[in-house]
């Protein structure tokens, strides 16, 4: 990148000042920031890192004083994080190669829409249709009858399972498996988890006569609608009959899974370790934090949070904040955890009388 302060502003709607023609090659935390730099200091808590650095020209927060900080342009952000958006794709290098790499191996009875590039050592099965623009890195596979929109990336590793279908400018990042088997097993009789389950636990486990687990098959495959991305090493698996569906705008962390017969709302947030289990519903506009849980056959209403770590193991009302194990309002785990901690203290009065 080589832009003035001026034309970085206009393309982020941001405001400029000071000389507003200077060149900036790259961006920097504002402590190891050179001269060519544009420092983030987007928030009060980086102005002092500025004197550490060289930087000259920065995006700094509304009503900073950006001349005192010793800067001669700066670029005024009352969104940071959103401008942190606009300037990282801004700076962000093109993908590399074009075309299609000759060690890829590509169905002759599959289409590849114009402009299409293929990395080396991946494959496009039978059937399969790849839309205009889309990006294919080395050693993915994309299974037979495969569907893929237009302007999507798919990235290095991935798995593209039969009967997925998926949406445009999709984003799949490294090894993400798409439309694996759900994890979905039946015994003759029933089980002691079917058991524990119906009696909440007062049944007697026992030793069954047939303890084999007889696989259910997955024939419902995966849709992915337009503008997800997917982090990776994520799962989706599957459906059963009908498929395994994620919604417009939809973004998945690292390390997620979403197991069959889910299906996920618009402009969800699943982030990292998080996992929804089968046939569970969730609504639009959901956050489910890290490591968090929904169990099987559940719904989760619209602009629902989940906060970090949080358990979920019965429907959730739209527009609640869930925290804890198992998750309430987040209202009444903070009392609850408040009055945890006082139980020591409780204890050592009742102790004393």
């Amino acid at each position: 990148m080589s832009q003035t302060v001026k034309e970085i502003a206009a393309a982020l709607g941001a405001e400029a000042h000071g000389a507003v023609d200077l060149l900036v090659t790259g961006a920097a935390e504002p402590a190891t920031a050179g001269p060519d730099d544009l420092a983030l200091a987007m928030t009060p808590a980086y102005g002092e890192a500025l004197q550490h650095g060289n930087a000259r020209a920065a995006i700094v927060w509304q009503g900073a004083d950006w001349q005192a900080l010793g800067l001669e342009a700066a670029i005024i952000a009352p969104r940071a994080r959103l401008a942190m958006a606009g300037l990282t794709q801004m700076l962000d290098a093109p993908l590399p190669g074009e075309g299609i790499h000759p060690t890829a191996h590509i169905d002759p009875t599959s289409t590849l829409g114009e402009g299409v590039s293929i990395g080396a050592f991946s494959v496009v099965g039978a059937g399969a249709k790849i839309g205009k623009g889309c990006w294919i890195g080395a050693q993915a596979s994309i299974a037979e009858n495969v569907v893929v929109g237009d302007d999507c990336q798919i990235h290095e590793g991935v798995r593209l399972q039969r009967r997925t279908r998926i949406g445009d400018r999709v984003i799949l990042q490294p090894n993400v498996v798409i439309g694996g088997d759900g994890f979905s097993f039946v015994t003759a009789e029933p089980a002691n988890v079917e058991k524990a389950r119906e009696t909440l636990g007062e049944a007697a486990t026992e030793i069954p006569a047939d303890p084999r687990w007889h696989r259910i098959h997955s024939l419902g495959g995966v849709e992915i609608a337009n503008d997800v991305e997917i982090g990776a090493n994520s799962c989706v698996d599957a459906g059963t009959i009908r498929p395994t569906k994620i919604g417009v705008g939809t973004k998945v962390d690292s390390l997620v899974q979403v197991g069959h017969n889910v299906i996920v709302g618009d402009h969800c947030l699943l982030c990292a370790q998080a996992g929804v289990a089968g046939s569970t519903v969730i609504g639009d506009r959901v956050v489910v934090g890290g490591k968090a849980g929904v169990a099987d056959n559940l719904k989760v209403g619209d602009d629902v949070v989940l906060g970090g770590g949080t358990i979920v193991l019965s429907n959730v009302p739209a527009g609640r904040v869930m925290m804890g194990y198992p998750a309430t309002k987040m209202q009444t785990h903070i009392e609850s955890y408040k009055a945890l901690r006082r139980l020591p203290r409780l204890l050592q009065t009742l102790t004393k009388r």
